[in-house]
């Protein structure tokens, strides 16, 4: 539940201060300006974007990749900031609170207790948009394999150095600078390989979720869990995520966020499970900027997180070339729309 302090904030946030003169002596008025004002400015965000001609889609299109090179730009110029936890990924940091006990006990739940202070020994984990490794490393202190995968080379550079200063995470610790897709791809190193990947605030900036998701189930083994952190696409989210913590509270730098590419966990849970996965929870998630902490919340109207299961069984495929993502994209959507 939100602290009293931080109603206190929305409540500052969804008000403002006028001053008028009456009989020559100022005095302040609290005009409300509440979410029905910034319901509006969302809807005139919308407006403005339909005149240009952009049209509001559902799911993100196929694009083949899931790297959109101007996520990659604002990222290159952030790549060597990953380990100021007082910084612009303060909350990603705070973040591992709740997130790496939720990927340890469902992994725990899913494969039985492992070596004493090292949980998931003996399990592969791929961390995909892993950054500096922020997520990473914790993981590899559990006693994972865990390999870090992001397509900006500097974020790499930034992982390896850091994770170089200790020696505990040498053995279990890599990074590539490489693509989800490339990484998956037909004769690939990674096909079939991990136990678990990792996604963690990491869709919100993709260009396509579609190939994001087969190519998770194209490196998972079977029966291999799949989580996911992300932003919902409401116009809290879009008040709160944008707004506030870009615009009012520079909890995180403007431009961050682009709310078309928000997905509800209705939507990411139909996508996930229409393309060979079973979605076994989902739970809110809450960041109070005053604390700096994060909090489970029964409300995913702002942040959740997803945990996913790939099916044992995998689709009869009858292609020449069934492990082409390119080929498991377009039979996944006939299936889709034509079903």
């Amino acid at each position: 539940m939100y602290s009293k302090k931080f109603g206190r904030l929305i409540l500052g946030f969804c008000t403002r201060c006028s001053t008028s003169v009456v009989n020559g002596t100022p005095t302040s008025t609290r005009t409300t300006v509440s979410w029905t004002s910034v319901c509006k400015h969302h809807t005139q965000f919308l407006e403005h974007r339909s005149q240009m001609g952009f049209a509001h889609v559902r799911i993100r299109s196929a694009s083949k990749t899931t790297v959109d090179p101007n996520e990659v730009k604002r990222f290159q110029l952030l790549a060597n900031k990953w380990w100021n936890e007082q910084g612009n990924f303060a909350a990603l940091h705070s973040m591992n609170d709740l997130r790496v006990p939720f990927i340890r006990d469902n992994l725990l739940n899913a494969h039985g207790g492992r070596r004493p202070g090292k949980p998931l020994a003996g399990l592969r984990i791929l961390d995909v948009g892993c950054g500096g490794g922020l997520l990473t490393e914790p993981l590899g202190r559990l006693g994972a394999d865990v390999l870090g995968i992001d397509p900006v080379a500097d974020s790499i550079g930034t992982a390896e150095v850091h994770a170089w200063h200790d020696p505990d995470l040498r053995g279990n610790v890599r990074y590539r600078a490489i693509t989800l897709e490339e990484l998956s791809e037909k004769g690939g190193q990674g096909a079939g390989q991990f136990d678990a990947v990792v996604a963690s605030e990491v869709v919100e900036h993709l260009a396509d979720l579609e190939t994001f998701t087969l190519c998770c189930n194209q490196v998972l083994k079977p029966g291999g869990s799949l989580f996911i952190t992300t932003v919902n696409k409401t116009q809290l989210s879009y008040a709160l995520a944008i707004v506030a913590a870009e615009e009012v509270l520079r909890i995180v730098p403007s431009g961050t966020h682009d709310w078309d590419k928000f997905v509800s966990p209705m939507e990411l849970e139909r996508l996930l499970e229409s393309n060979g996965f079973h979605v076994e929870s989902i739970r809110g998630m809450l960041y109070n900027p005053l604390s700096g902490a994060w909090s489970w919340t029964e409300s995913t109207s702002i942040n959740y997180a997803l945990h996913a299961v790939k099916l044992e069984e995998e689709p009869n495929l009858d292609e020449d070339d069934p492990e082409d993502p390119t080929v498991i994209v377009a039979q996944a959507k006939a299936r889709r729309w034509y079903n």
